[in-house]
Parts: structure tokens; sequence; C-alpha cells
């Protein structure tokens, strides 16, 4: 008897949608050495690990295998030009990646209105932050920090690799990062909630030690060349500086988190 074949399930029915958010939340790091560490953390839930079909046999890849296996981890085996498009960095992968499941690496649409609504509420968002060593040392900042989180959006800044991981001492696992496409438009979902959004500049006229928020606020860093993008601070609802003495006219912007995070809390 010839059985019908189930149509496939549309883009935006409930099933798809949990799906494409799971995948969407796993963070992926690559390289050898990086997927070994991963794997013997039993602190980290990996997902998957992903090999390159044209991996030569050896004990670096043979290790990978067995700790997989130990942990009972799904092993996928891909092309070259598959492993790449999964680690999207095909020269320094290593024909190796790992997808991890991170609880707090979340879209910021799917937390936002389970955030607590008071003037105690902070997060740090970054605008420009391209340096991979700056967003690793800003994670180990914000995660050991009272700022609930980091706001990162996709478009202009460093992407979540095993130099983040690095710089961050490893407390990326530990943080709680939120992501989204563009950083204006997610700020101003956050504005219409009632948030306020600050951005520290170096010409304002406050001090951010002065400043204290009646409603819950985000702080918004920009990189050192350019500062936060002239349409931010159009959005801004206030301008903060970091007064400086000794004629230094800047900071380092993973110290000005360090500062934002710990002043402010």
């Amino acid at each position: 008897m010839n059985q019908r074949k189930q149509a496939p399930k549309p883009p935006d029915s409930i099933a798809y949608k949990q799906k494409k958010a799971f995948f969407d939340n796993l963070i992926t790091v690559y390289g050898r050495n990086t997927c070994s560490e991963v794997l013997r953390d039993p602190q980290l839930k990996v997902y998957r690990l992903h090999l390159a079909d044209s991996n030569r046999s050896s004990a670096v890849i043979e290790q990978l295998v067995n700790l997989a296996k130990r942990r009972d981890i799904e092993i996928c085996h891909h092309s070259r030009a598959q492993l790449a498009h999964i680690s999207r960095n095909s020269k320094q992968d290593q024909g190796v990646a790992c997808d991890i499941e991170h609880p707090g690496y979340r879209h910021y649409s799917e937390v936002i209105d389970q955030l607590p609504a008071h003037s105690a509420t902070r997060l740090i968002a970054l605008d420009g932050i391209t340096n991979p060593q700056n967003l690793g040392m800003i994670i180990r900042s914000v995660t050991a920090s009272k700022v609930h989180g980091l706001l990162l959006p996709a478009k202009g800044s460093a992407e979540i690799s095993p130099l983040v991981i690095k710089a961050s001492s490893g407390t990326l696992f530990k943080s709680n990062i939120l992501r989204c496409e563009q950083l204006d438009s997610a700020l101003l979902d956050f504005q219409r909630r009632g948030y306020d959004v600050a951005v520290l500049d170096a010409g304002a006229a406050c001090d951010i030690d002065a400043f204290s928020p009646t409603a819950p606020t985000i702080y918004v860093l920009g990189n050192e060349t350019e500062g936060v993008s002239a349409g931010i601070v159009n959005r801004a609802d206030h301008r903060l500086s970091i007064p400086m003495q000794r004629g230094v006219e800047s900071l380092n912007v993973a110290v000005t988190a360090a500062l934002v995070a710990f002043m402010t809390s």
C-alpha cells in the first residue's frame, strides 16, 4: 500500500521556529585545540562534533573522536566545503568544529520581556567592537559584574571565536549574551519597554559617577577610533563621560567596559 508523503512543515510553524531558535542559539567553535578543550570540559554541553572528510588519520583526530564518544556526543562528517560553511573560518578551523549549547546565548527578543523592569537592571551594548581580544575581555568583565549581560549586534561586531573565548578566560560560557541583528532597532525595542539608553562619550558634560538612573539602563560603548556611531548617539537618552586626568583623552574599550560594569553596580 502506498503511503502519502508527509507534507513539509511551513517555515512559520511552531516546530520550525523552535528548531531554528535552537540552532541559532548554538555557539560554534573551531580548531583542534579549542575543540579538545571543549570536549574535555564536563560543564559544557556539546551538541555535535563536526569533522571534515579531508582530515588525515592522526592521534589528535582519534582523540577528538574518543572524547566525543565517551560523552555520547554526535559526530558528523562533512566535505571540506561543508565544514568551512559550519566554522565560517576555513583558514583556521583545521577541519574541526564543535556546537555548544549555551543557555545564556540568546536573541534579545527571547528574553526582553523576562528581564526585571526596574532601575537596577543594567545591560552593556557594543557598537562597532571588531577586535576579538577586546570583545573577550569585555565579556569577562561583564560576566564578573552585576550587569545582567551584553547586547551584541551581528553587524559590525567581532564574531564569537576561539580568540574571543581565550580572551574571556572561558567566562563566555558563564555569560549572558543577547544577540541582535542591528543595535539601533534592538535599542528601540528596549526603549519601548521603559529602558533608557546611555552612550559613553568622552565629550559629554555628565560624569558617569554622577549619573543616577531612574529606569533600567543600557550603556553603549563604541570603538576607540570612531566612538559610538551617530545614529546610536541620536537615540540616546543620556550621554555620559568618564572623567580623565593628566591629559589622557581615552581608554581602551575593554577597560571602559570594566569601569562601567563596576561603577554602575
